[in-house]
């Protein structure tokens, strides 16, 4: 199962109840964070899941809301006794920008590592491991390059006693094979694929902030159980306004869930000037009804179907 948290659903300017934006993920007890906007630290202590198992950050691009509680975060899991290295993604220079942000936590007792991505086109999609966590990401249209993240919890086939007796697999063997060990035993080296049928679905989580619509994210964010993206404005009559600065109303985010049959939409990054999302819910629902506001520290967990 894969859990998912909306740290924070502010674009721009946080308001009194909406921290800036940022989002959290936590599988079989290792936390991935993307996004780390102004209060990430705050709301995260609030939401409970602790720091110290943050091990992946990944940033869509380098503005200012969605960047500038990396240093003080950084500190806070530094405080919780962390020690191993957490590995930051984002494009190009994410280096750099990281580097000048923690001239203000220039001490920190575990390493940064890094990766940097780089697409030749925006139908690219590349595909990495980080942590715990499968990733997939697709450059975004935005004023600046931008990513979008896809998150993957691969699903082993079932366990198939016959076919292990078919083979004559030492019963002993069952239980390391079916957990995905491969063992060598009197000779003979047995393989997880040898007592495992098909691989079944798993689970898929979407994010995309701060971009137009993209041909290629239909396709990005196809099947996924849970599609979280941006509406800085809820009315359609802002469309001009958020076309202007390389972003979405809430209609444009539920057609992208719609062509790409995600089971559900949430809505995030939201204008300082629509401090009542849920007004505008409707435009999102009536062109895909399982549309939801999103809300800080909004949380789910997620399934593998049939569970």
């Amino acid at each position: 199962m894969l859990d998912i948290s909306l740290i924070g659903t502010g674009g721009m300017l946080p308001l009194k109840n909406r921290f800036l934006t940022a989002m959290v993920a936590r599988l079989n007890g290792s936390m991935l964070l993307i996004d780390c906007g102004e209060g990430t630290q705050v709301t995260l202590k609030e939401l409970g899941w602790g720091f110290k198992s943050l091990d992946v950050i990944c940033f869509t691009h380098f503005h200012a809301d969605h960047m500038v509680g990396l240093p003080g975060l950084l500190l806070t899991v530094g405080n919780s006794g962390r020690t191993e290295p957490i590995t930051i993604v984002g494009p190009v220079g994410v280096r750099e920008v990281v580097k000048a942000l923690c001239v203000v936590a220039p001490v920190l007792p575990y390493e940064l590592r890094f990766m940097e991505l780089s697409f030749e086109g925006k139908e690219d999609f590349i595909s990495l491991a980080a942590g715990n966590f499968a990733i997939s990401a697709v450059g975004l249209d935005h004023r600046m390059d931008c990513i979008g993240y896809g998150l993957h919890v691969q699903r082993a086939g079932k366990f198939d006693a016959e076919k292990a007796k078919r083979q004559e697999i030492p019963v002993q063997l069952w239980g390391r094979l079916q957990k995905g060990e491969s063992v060598e035993a009197e000779g003979r080296l047995y393989t997880p694929d040898m007592v495992l049928g098909p691989k079944r679905k798993g689970i898929k989580v979407s994010y995309v902030t701060d971009t137009r619509p993209t041909t290629a994210l239909p396709q990005f964010i196809a099947g996924s159980d849970l599609f979280i993206c941006e509406g800085l404005y809820g009315d359609d009559e802002e469309q001009p306004q958020a076309a202007k600065h390389a972003h979405m109303v809430f209609s444009e985010a539920a057609a992208l869930a719609k062509a790409g049959n995600v089971k559900e939409l949430w809505l995030t990054h939201y204008s300082p000037a629509m401090p009542d999302p849920e007004q505008y819910l409707e435009n999102a629902t009536r062109i895909f009804s399982n549309s939801k506001a999103g809300f800080d520290r909004m949380t789910a967990t997620i399934l593998f179907a049939n569970e």
